[in-house]
C-alpha cells in the first residue's frame, strides 16, 4: 500500500488551543469490573487506584469538552476491510469523535494489500494512526524509524494491560510503540449442531483428527476447509503443527533465523501436514478465506482452523453465531503437548512517523490510542465483533458471548503463546514471494522433494541478509 494507494481528505488544522490532557477530558472512562483471567492476568500488575470513573463523571467531562470547542481531524489507516470488523471499528471511532470533537478520516484498505504494502506506505506519507500487529512486526518498523514511540500513552493505560500485553508492545529500544486492543486464538472452528446430527466428538489427539476427517468425507462432507489465496491462512497451520511437533522455543527459534528452515523437525512439520492435506480442501490456493468459511456456515465443511470464521457467523445472524464453537488442535503425543501451544494475535494501533499531518494532529493521535486503550471502547468494539476478546484488563467481560467466554478460558489454559508466522518473523520473509508463496506450492505440491523444498525456503532467509 502506497501512499498513492490511500485515499486522503485534506486535514484541518486542530484548536491550537488543544492538547492531548484536554481533549482526554471529552473521554469516557467507564471501566468494566471484570479482569481478563488466566495467563493474562497472571502476569499483570495492579491497577492503579482510581483508573476509571463513573458514568456521571465521564457525560460530563465529556460535554466540557464539547463546550469548550474542543475539534481537529486524524487520518486512520486501517487494513480492517471485512464488514464485521469495519463496522466495529466505525462504531468506536463514532464513539471518540462524540467525545472528543475529534474528526476521524479512515482509510480502508484490503486487508493482504494493506498487510504487503506497509513498509512502502509507512515510508511515504502515511496516516496519522495506524492498525498493525504486535510482536516482531511492530519492533521492525520501530526499528526502522518509522513508528513514534508513545511512553507517555501508556503511561496513562499500563495499569489496564498484563506485563505480557506491554512486553509485546514494546521494542528492542524499551520504549512503547503500540496500545493493544483485542486479542484471538488460532483454534479449530465447527458447528455445534452439525457435529450433534453426525455424532462426531472433538478429537484429543492427531490420530483422532483423522478418524474424524475421515468419518466426514465419507459424511459428504468437506473435513477440513481452507482459502489459501491471500497467502497467510496456511501460516496459522504451519504454526501449530510446528508448535505441537517441535514445541515453543524452536518455533520462535525458526521464527528468528535462529533455527534453520533445513532443520529435519521441518521435515517432520511438513511430512506431519502432507498426511492431513488429502482431508483440506481441495483448490485452496485460489479460494479466499472468506469463501472456505461459508462452507462452514452451509453445513458443507467439518471443520475450520480459523479464527476469522467467526466472523463469516456473526455476518451470518444471531442463530448461525449461537451454533458455533471451537476446540484448540489436539495433541500429536509430543513431549510439547503440556505447553498448549497456541497462535494468539494481538492487534493494535501505532502512530506514523512520516505522516506529513503528524505535527497538527499528534495530540488528538495519543489521545486517540489511549481512548482504545480503555476497557470500555475494547468492549464495545468486541460487542460488535464477537470474534474476539478485548486486550484491556477492565473490559467488561459480563457482555462476552459464550464463544468469547470459551475463547478467554483456553487463552488462560495455554502455558505457552506465539503471534502468528507473519508477525513472528522478519515482514521481508513472511511476503507474497517469500513464505506465502512456499506454502501455496506445498499445499499444491506435497509429494516434492522436502529436502529441495526446505532449501528453497532456507535460501530466501539467507538472502535477506
Amino acid at each position: 500500500m502506497t501512499n498513492q494507494d490511500v485515499p486522503r481528505s485534506p486535514s484541518s488544522s486542530i484548536n491550537p488551543g488543544l492538547t492531548r490532557r484536554n481533549v482526554l477530558k471529552g473521554m469516557a472512562g467507564v471501566a468494566g469490573l471484570a479482569s481478563f483471567s488466566g495467563f493474562l492476568a497472571a502476569c499483570s500488575s495492579a491497577a492503579s487506584p482510581g483508573a476509571s470513573t463513573g458514568a456521571s463523571a465521564a457525560a460530563s467531562a465529556a460535554a466540557s469538552a464539547a463546550a469548550s470547542g474542543a475539534g481537529g481531524s486524524l487520518n486512520l489507516g486501517s487494513n480492517l476491510s471485512d464488514a464485521v470488523p469495519k463496522k466495529a471499528l466505525q462504531d468506536v471511532v463514532d464513539a471518540f469523535t462524540a467525545q472528543t470533537g475529534i474528526k476521524v478520516k479512515v482509510n480502508t484498505v484490503d486487508h493482504s494489500t494493506f498487510q504487503n504494502q506497509l513498509t512502502s506506505y509507512l515510508q511515504g506519507k502515511p496516516d496519522d494512526v495506524f492498525t498493525w500487529f504486535s510482536g516482531f512486526r511492530m519492533r521492525f518498523f520501530a526499528g526502522q524509524g518509522l513508528a513514534t514511540q508513545i511512553d507517555d500513552v501508556w503511561a496513562k493505560v499500563g495499569a489496564q494491560f498484563t506485563d505480557a500485553f506491554k512486553t509485546a508492545s514494546t521494542s528492542d529500544d524499551g520504549h512503547q510503540y503500540l496500545v493493544p486492543y483485542v486479542t484471538y486464538a488460532w483454534t479449530v472452528y465447527y458447528r455445534k449442531s452439525l457435529w450433534a446430527s453426525k455424532g462426531y466428538q472433538i478429537p484429543a489427539t492427531l490420530a483422532d483428527l483423522k478418524t474424524l476427517a475421515a468419518k466426514m468425507q465419507s459424511d459428504g462432507l468437506v473435513a477440513i476447509g481452507l482459502g489459501d489465496k491471500d497467502g497467510w491462512p496456511a501460516m496459522g497451520h504451519f504454526d501449530i503443527l510446528n508448535l505441537r511437533e517441535n514445541g515453543y522455543q524452536f518455533h520462535v527459534d525458526l521464527m528468528s533465523g535462529k533455527a534453520k528452515w533445513a532443520d529435519p523437525k521441518v521435515t517432520k512439520v511438513f511430512t506431519v501436514w502432507k498426511d492431513l492435506l488429502p482431508f483440506y480442501q481441495a483448490g485452496a490456493a485460489g479460494r479466499v478465506w472468506q469463501d472456505a468459511a461459508a462452507g462452514l456456515v452451509q453445513k458443507k465443511t467439518g471443520m475450520m482452523l480459523q479464527p476469522q470464521a467467526a466472523e463469516t457467523f456473526t455476518a451470518a445472524g444471531a442463530a448461525d453465531f449461537a451454533d458455533l464453537d471451537f476446540f484448540p488442535w489436539p495433541n500429536h503425543g509430543t513431549q510439547w503437548d503440556d505447553e498448549k501451544a497456541l497462535d494468539a494475535p494481538i492487534d493494535g494501533f501505532m502512530i506514523a512517523k512520516n505522516s506529513p499531518t503528524l505535527t497538527q494532529n499528534l495530540d488528538a493521535a495519543k489521545a486517540f490510542l489511549e481512548f482504545m486503550g480503555k476497557g470500555a471502547t475494547q468492549t464495545t468494539y468486541v460487542k460488535a465483533n464477537p470474534s474476539l476478546v478485548a486486550a484491556a484488563k477492565d473490559a467488561d467481560q459480563t457482555q462476552y458471548t459464550p464463544l468469547q467466554k470459551h475463547q478467554t478460558q483456553v487463552l488462560a489454559d495455554a502455558k505457552k503463546l506465539t503471534q502468528f508466522l507473519d508477525r513472528d518473523t522478519d515482514p521481508r520473509f513472511a511476503t507474497q514471494n517469500g513464505m506465502q508463496a512456499f506454502l501455496i506450492d506445498f499445499i499444491q505440491n506435497p509429494s516434492q522433494d522436502l529436502t529441495a523444498f526446505q532449501a528453497k525456503i532456507q535460501s530466501f532467509w539467507d538472502s535477506m541478509k
